[in-house]
C-alpha cells in the first residue's frame, strides 16, 4: 500500500473522543497563540477608541472566529498536502499520512470548523458576515500556492493579515486602515518566519518539485528575506502605534519584540538550523504574548475599563 493509499481509509476501532484527540493534533491547535493576541491587540484598540470599555461577548466571538478560522485553514492544509507531506520525511508522521486521522475525519472537522467561524461572524454584525466568505479564500490558496508560485509564503501573509482587521470590523462593523497597519505587520511577519520554517524542506521539497523561496533562492537568501521583512514588521508596528496615540508601555513592548527579533536572527543561521525550531515557536510564540500583554496593559493604563 502506497503512503497516498494509506491516508485514505476511516480510522478503524477510533472512538469518538480519540477522533476528537487525533483532530486537535492534526490542527495543531496550540498554535493558535501566534495568531490571537494581535487579533486581541486590534479588538481591544477598536473597544477602546469606541467606548473605552471592554465588550465581553464580542471579544468572545473574536475568539471563536479566529479558532474556527484557524482550525479550518489548518485542517485544509493538511488535507490538500497529505501527499506532498507523505514524501518529505520530515511531516511523514502527520496523522493524514499515517492513518491516525481519516480524510473523512478531517473533513468532518474543517467543516465543522468553518460553520462556527461563520455563525460566530454572523453573530458579530452584518459587515463581517458579508466579508467573511472573502476570508476563507486565502486560506485555501495557501496551500495550492506551493503548486504554481515560489512565494507561498506571501499567500500565507495575506491570509494572517486578515485576523486583525476582521477583528477590528467585528468591534466596530467598518473598515479601518489603523487596523490594516496592524494586520500587514502580522502577516509579514508571520509570512517571515514561514520562510525560516521552510529551510528546513529544501532538499525534500527540491526532490519533490515543490515550490518555496527557500528551495528556489537558497537558505542564506531566504533568511535574509526574512530580516527584511522582520524590520518591516517592527516599522508598521511603529506607525500602528503612532496612528493609534499609544502610550509608554506599547512601546516598551515593541522594543521586547526588536530584541525578540533580533535574538531569533542570531540563533538561526543558513549553514545552522539545529535550533530553528526554538526560533519558530519558542521566540515567535513569545512575541505575540509579549506584544499582546504590553498592548493591553497600555490600553488599561489609558483607560480601557472591564
Amino acid at each position: 500500500m502506497s503512503a497516498a493509499e494509506g491516508v485514505i481509509g476511516p480510522d478503524p476501532g477510533a472512538s469518538e473522543a480519540g477522533k476528537v484527540r487525533a483532530f486537535l493534533r492534526l490542527v495543531v491547535i496550540e498554535h493558535s497563540v501566534f495568531a490571537l493576541p494581535f487579533a486581541y491587540t486590534a479588538t481591544l484598540t477598536a473597544m477602546f477608541r469606541d467606548s473605552r470599555s471592554v465588550h465581553w461577548w464580542q471579544l468572545f466571538l473574536v475568539t471563536v472566529a479566529m479558532v474556527g478560522m484557524r482550525t479550518f485553514a489548518m485542517a485544509a492544509n493538511r488535507i490538500i498536502d497529505r501527499e506532498i507531506d507523505a514524501r518529505n520525511p520530515r511531516t511523514a508522521s502527520r496523522e493524514l499520512v499515517t492513518g491516525a486521522v481519516s480524510v473523512r475525519t478531517a473533513w468532518t472537522g474543517a467543516v465543522v470548523a468553518l460553520v462556527i467561524f461563520l455563525g460566530a461572524a454572523a453573530l458579530l454584525n452584518p459587515l463581517c458576515l458579508a466579508l467573511a466568505p472573502l476570508a476563507v479564500i486565502p486560506m485555501v490558496v495557501y496551500p495550492y500556492g506551493k503548486r504554481f508560485t515560489h512565494f507561498p509564503h506571501a499567500i500565507l501573509g495575506l491570509a494572517q493579515a486578515i485576523g486583525p482587521i476582521g477583528a477590528w470590523i467585528a468591534v466596530t462593523g467598518a473598515w479601518s486602515w489603523d487596523a490594516v497597519v496592524l494586520g500587514l505587520a502580522v502577516g509579514v511577519w508571520i509570512g517571515g518566519f514561514d520562510l525560516i520554517y521552510a529551510c528546513q524542506d529544501v532538499a525534500a521539497d527540491r526532490a519533490n518539485g515543490v515550490k518555496s523561496t527557500p528551495a528556489r533562492f537558497g537558505t542564506a537568501n531566504a533568511i535574509r528575506a526574512t530580516r527584511v521583512a522582520h524590520l518591516v514588521t517592527v516599522a508598521l508596528l511603529v506607525l500602528f502605534g503612532v496612528t493609534t496615540h499609544a502610550g509608554v508601555l506599547y512601546w516598551f513592548g515593541l522594543v521586547v519584540v526588536a530584541v525578540a527579533f533580533v535574538y531569533e536572527h542570531t540563533i538561526v543561521r543558513p549553514h545552522d538550523l539545529s535550533r530553528l525550531n526554538r526560533a519558530f515557536f519558542q521566540v515567535n510564540s513569545f512575541i505575540g504574548i509579549a506584544f499582546f500583554l504590553c498592548a493591553l496593559l497600555d490600553l488599561t493604563v489609558r483607560g480601557l475599563g472591564v
